[in-house]
């Protein structure tokens, strides 16, 4: 229960923050960065999240209905547009493939350079 607490604590301060500055940015945005940083720093202990954590990511499948429910409210937009969707899907996936062997092709070359 002190893991739900705090989690939704953060999750709250994030939704907070995002709410001051505009809501640029999504609140759980920031509240995953206040958890790593609060993980990282240890002003939490892995120990007290650690149960929470493993309950929601074992039900992960459970956070995925709204999104799928949603989609398929916009079949009519995505059958009109899925040749624009597919493209855009393709392309910025190579894209990341391609930044993220880069940066650890390059992480590799500094660490055998050490």
């Amino acid at each position: 229960m002190k893991g739900i607490i705090i989690i939704l604590a953060i999750l709250l301060l994030g939704e907070l923050i995002s709410w001051l500055t505009g809501g640029f940015i999504p609140g759980n945005i920031f509240g995953m960065v206040i958890m790593f940083l609060a993980l990282q720093t240890k002003l939490i202990k892995e120990e007290s999240v650690s149960s929470a954590c493993n309950a929601l990511t074992n039900n992960m499948t459970l956070m995925f209905l709204p999104a799928g429910i949603g989609l398929m409210a916009a079949y009519d937009i995505i059958a009109e547009n899925w040749l624009s969707i597919t493209l855009n899907i393709t392309v910025t996936t190579l894209m990341v493939m391609a930044v993220v062997g880069w940066i650890v092709d390059s992480n590799k070359k500094k660490e055998g350079k050490q």
